[in-house]
This record gives C-alpha cells, sequence and structure tokens, in this order.
C-alpha cells in the first residue's frame, strides 16, 4: 500500500450540473445530517490513500462553500453545459496535473445517495484481485457509476466528447471490465420525486 503522500488512486466526484429536472442544485439537498454532495464526498474520504477531485460547474460558488477542505482539490469545468464529458476531461486532467504518479481513478455522480467507502473499495479490490482494466458498479442489469479506470484508459477518458460520459469506454472494452454488484446503485436523483422518495425512505 502506498502512503497516502503519493496516493496512486484517483476518485473524481462529478458534481458539475444544473440539476434542471429538479429546479434546484441536486448537489446541496440536505441528507443525511449533510448533503448529498458532502456525504459521496465523506464516504471518498474514508478510503485509505486516495486523492479526492470534485468537479463543479453550475452553481459552482455554491458548491465551493459547500466542500471548503484543504484535503480536497475543486476543479472547475467551465464548459459544464457541454455535457458529462467535459467534466470528466476536466477532472482527470487536474487530478494528473498534481498527481502524474496515479495509476486509476474512479468516476463518481453525487447524486447516488447510498454510495459508501465499501462501494469505493470494493472496485479498487475488484481491480486487484480479478486484473482487469476497468471494474465498474453494476445495478439494475447495466454497469455505470461509481466506475474504476487503470491508467491505460485515460486518453481514451480524455478524447470523450459531448454527451458521451464512462459508459462509452466501458462498452467499447467489456471484455476487460469486471463488474462490482453495487445494491441500491440504480437509485438516483433527477426530480422532486426521486428526493421525496429517498427522504421518505429513511
Amino acid at each position: 500500500m502506498e502512503g497516502s503522500i503519493n496516493p496512486k488512486t484517483g476518485i473524481v466526484i462529478l458534481a458539475a450540473g444544473s440539476s434542471s429536472r429538479l429546479g434546484k442544485p441536486k448537489q446541496l439537498l440536505a441528507y443525511k445530517n449533510t448533503t448529498l454532495l458532502k456525504n459521496t464526498i465523506d464516504e471518498a474520504a474514508l478510503v485509505p490513500d486516495v486523492q479526492i477531485v470534485v468537479v463543479t460547474g453550475s452553481n459552482h460558488e455554491l458548491v465551493k462553500e459547500e466542500i471548503r477542505t484543504d484535503k480536497i482539490k475543486i476543479s472547475f469545468n467551465p464548459d459544464w453545459e457541454v455535457g458529462m464529458s467535459s467534466s470528466i476531461v476536466k477532472g482527470l486532467k487536474d487530478l494528473l496535473t498534481e498527481f502524474p504518479e496515479t495509476e486509476k481513478c474512479i468516476f463518481a455522480v453525487c447524486d447516488q445517495p447510498y454510495v459508501s467507502a465499501a462501494v469505493f473499495e470494493n472496485l479498487i479490490k475488484q481491480y486487484h484481485t480479478i486484473k482487469k482494466g476497468i471494474a465498474a458498479s453494476a445495478y439494475a442489469n447495466t454497469l455505470g457509476t461509481p466506475v474504476l479506470f487503470d491508467k491505460k484508459y485515460f486518453d481514451e477518458l480524455l478524447a470523450l466528447k459531448g454527451q458521451e460520459g464512462a459508459k462509452k469506454i466501458i462498452n467499447k472494452f467489456l471484455d476487460d471490465t469486471v463488474a462490482v454488484v453495487f445494491e441500491k446503485g440504480n437509485i438516483d436523483i433527477d426530480t422532486a420525486e426521486d428526493y421525496d422518495n429517498l427522504i421518505s425512505s429513511y
């Protein structure tokens, strides 16, 4: 295990969207005595020896206020309206600029309320155990976020355009992908109804 002074694993949390279907920033919705975004950050921070980057865009100033910690790098994506790809590219570029020795990177979103440190750690464990270049969360008959990529896929990630996301690369390299079960990974918050259902389930 590498010491935390020189972490080889990055976790990039994508939090740049405008939450247009919700009508207010989903990143800042109250959840578990904190917010959806802070919950994701807190769980990522429990994973040993990682460097965390949070990509902001819409509502940057509000979201930045929510984070306020020296341990996390904030990466502002001025092109967030272009689509998910621009946030993946910006977050990965900033991670590699600061930590060029990074060997693998997990991409996560801020609206999966059931994400946990165990989910991140399972991806890392399966990546090392199965020796595949991609470890993707499996739920609802699909593969998605959080998803871990070995550095051999960094160029593919940096070449993403427009609305393309990590799923494009997962699908392209399925034979080099291990599926890691993430229970309740299919639950994300896109609408007020999604949020109401989440809160009532607590």
